[in-house]
């Protein structure tokens, strides 16, 4: 009768092998789970991380540009925001004296 594993749990399993450093025997044995189904999990979750780094990576040009003038524009704002404080700081420190 084959045993069911939710989802965390096979992840859970495939960090201590991928992240951690243990070896699948080792945690297997510990687990009490065949090495052959934690290859399984681990190949999953290798996979599942390139995956994630791969939609990260590949951007059009025009959504560049869209981000980029975001990114500046926040530069910008929080350029302002950073003078006002120091006039504000200049301006309490003054009347404190």
């Amino acid at each position: 009768m084959a045993r069911k594993y939710d989802h965390e749990f096979k992840e859970y399993i495939a960090k201590l092998v991928v992240d951690e450093g243990n070896k699948a025997t080792d945690v297997a044995r510990e687990m009490d789970i065949s090495p052959k189904t934690i290859s399984r999990w681990v190949r999953d979750y290798r996979n599942k991380i390139k995956v994630n780094q791969e939609e990260i990576s590949y951007i059009t040009p025009s959504e560049y540009r869209k981000r980029e003038k975001e990114l500046l524009d926040q530069i910008s704002d929080l350029k302002e925001e950073n003078e006002i404080i120091k006039k504000a700081a200049h301006i309490f420190m003054q009347s404190q004296k």
